[in-house]
């Protein structure tokens, strides 16, 4: 990664620490991102929302939606 790429921090959660660049495409503050963590046991979902600070991108630990499963069950 290079001084002229821009580059997202990752804070909490299984990412946290993690820097990576943006990318091409133009960055908007709010857009929330998942990571799904796949094992032996359950699916784990982590949601992180993008924003900007003095330091630069941070994508923060969102809150945590509890959405039903597709068969209703949780």
């Amino acid at each position: 990664m290079s001084d002229e790429t821009p580059c997202v921090r990752f804070f909490g959660g299984p990412l946290d620490g993690r820097v990576q660049e943006l990318g091409d495409a133009e960055p908007i503050p709010g857009t929330v991102i998942r990571h799904i963590h796949l094992h032996g046991g359950p699916k784990i979902e982590t949601r992180y929302e993008l924003g900007l600070t003095d330091r630069g991108w941070e994508y923060r630990l969102a809150a945590a939606q509890h959405e039903p499963e597709p068969d209703g069950l949780r």
